[in-house]
């Protein structure tokens, strides 16, 4: 079985059931998610790279977002690594893409 980038049965108990909390969730984290790539693009310090990266850690727990939390915690131990961030948006742009195809 296939999974999802979105883990929508973890969203469903997170929300208690709520399609219009699972919605405002959803795109919190989608703005979250693009607002953490943007500082980790703009670079800095390894310990504030790993703070973000650990900030869109706990979003995509969150949300049910395993592969993103994956790739977020990989980025947090290797802050420096071009092929983590790489890995990282891989794994926003296909949670952005599932979450997209949800409302079309």
């Amino acid at each position: 079985m296939m999974q999802h980038p979105i883990d929508l049965e973890h969203l469903s108990r997170q929300t208690m059931d709520d399609k219009d909390v699972a919605d405002e969730v959803l795109a919190l984290f989608v703005q979250q998610a693009g607002r953490c790539l943007a500082e980790l693009d703009a670079g800095g310090e390894e310990g504030h790279l790993m703070a973000v990266a650990h900030r869109l850690l706990g979003a995509a727990r969150g949300v049910g977002a395993h592969g993103v939390a994956q790739a977020a915690l990989a980025l947090e131990l290797r802050p420096a690594d071009a092929d983590a961030l790489l890995a990282l948006r891989s794994a926003v742009a296909e949670a952005e893409h599932f979450i997209a195809g949800l409302y079309r």
